[in-house]
């Protein structure tokens, strides 16, 4: 089967309608969110082909097909990042400076909470990387590195030089 469009999210679902449902998922990494032309397998074996609008970035729970009870679900993998927690807007910019230059894709929050890191100030969070802890290690700004479900894909940003 063909997917070529998504039918909802099991957000949107109030609990009833989610309670009375089948759930199959397809992992997929969070890179893979913005593939349009894929091939996926639920949990259960079932084989799907994407199809998708070129404008189409996928979510966790966006339901790829719904059949009456039973849906399929996309559920985005967990990975491992680091959050980048600077004390101060001039860490801040340090880091930014510093990492820059890498063209990493990063993601900001300022609301996410992290064991044993102080993210009142707001945090960066890239992908896991050697040299992004080096860095931080060098700089002595507070770090982590966690387990986490990226719902949203990392992308790199246009630009020129």
């Amino acid at each position: 089967m063909i997917v070529t469009e998504i039918v909802g999210n099991l957000a949107d679902l109030s609990e009833a309608e989610r309670a009375m449902l089948h759930v199959e998922h397809v992992e997929l990494a969070s890179a893979d969110l913005t593939k349009r032309i894929q091939r996926v397998r639920t949990d259960h074996g079932r084989e799907l082909g994407l199809r998708l609008d070129a404008a189409t970035d996928l979510r966790d729970g966006d339901i790829l097909l719904r059949e009456e009870h039973n849906v399929v679900t996309v559920a985005v993998a967990s990975q491992q990042v680091i959050v980048i927690a600077p004390r101060d807007v001039v860490e801040a910019l340090r880091v930014a400076h510093g990492l820059g230059n890498r063209h990493l894709p990063a993601q900001f929050f300022t609301h996410l909470s992290v064991e044993g890191l102080d993210t009142a100030q707001g945090v960066m969070v890239v992908a896991d990387d050697h040299t992004v802890a080096a860095f931080c290690d060098h700089a002595g700004t507070p770090y982590a590195r966690v387990e986490r479900v990226m719902e949203v894909p990392f992308r790199h940003a246009e630009h020129t030089h």
